[in-house]
């Protein structure tokens, strides 16, 4: 096995930590850099470092924004009474991309999963029931992924809220089941907000 110099290595073992990329690709994706002309690799280089300074997450959503709000949040036009909860950040920008949801976001930070320890403390759970409470939230729309975590999630929150009585959704069967919304087409995830239905009767 070739020995690559520290540098290298410490860079291929950051690209290995990349969802998706195995020691194959990472490799594939060094050899890229590498091949790339220097000033290239300072602009992608000052592109990294300027995120841990120049980027937080907003304060009601948890969206990714180099401000307190984010666009979404600040927007007037969208204070309809709507939260859409979704996993994490690409779910949010699946459906965003769709440009059928005007309501609003709540980030979870990811589904409940106790057999890998996420419980609920582990989410932005008790953020999502302050904002039902405090913004008057009439619907609350669960874009979760339809699998067992997923649904389990969606079960749990379903409970938990009903004592606000905000309506409860959930997007349509547009939606396969065990598939993840990051990859569903934008025809899939619009039909999917326009076919919700309300949680409670469905269980």
């Amino acid at each position: 096995m070739q020995r690559f110099p520290p540098s290298i290595q410490e860079l291929l073992l950051h690209l290995n930590d990349l969802p998706g990329v195995g020691p194959k690709t990472a490799r594939r994706y060094l050899f890229h850099l590498l091949r790339r002309p220097a000033q290239d690799l300072l602009r992608f280089s000052a592109a990294l470092s300027k995120i841990p300074n120049e980027l937080t997450t907003c304060s009601l959503c948890g969206n990714y924004c180099p401000t307190n709000l984010c666009d979404i949040c600040a927007d007037p036009r969208r204070r309809n009474g709507t939260i859409c909860v979704v996993a994490d950040h690409q779910d949010l920008t699946a459906i965003e991309n769709t440009s059928e949801f005007r309501g609003r976001y709540h980030i979870l930070g990811g589904v409940l999963s106790p057999l890998d320890g996420i419980t609920p403390d582990k989410l932005h759970v008790r953020e999502l029931q302050g904002r039902v409470q405090s913004e008057e939230i009439k619907e609350v729309i669960l874009a979760l992924n339809p699998d067992i975590e997923g649904e389990s999630t969606m079960l749990y929150l379903g409970k938990l809220l009903a004592p606000t009585n905000a309506k409860m959704t959930k997007l349509a069967r547009g939606l396969p089941m065990g598939s993840d919304l990051e990859y569903a087409d934008e025809v899939t995830l619009t039909d999917a907000i326009r076919g919700r239905r309300e949680l409670g009767k469905m269980y």
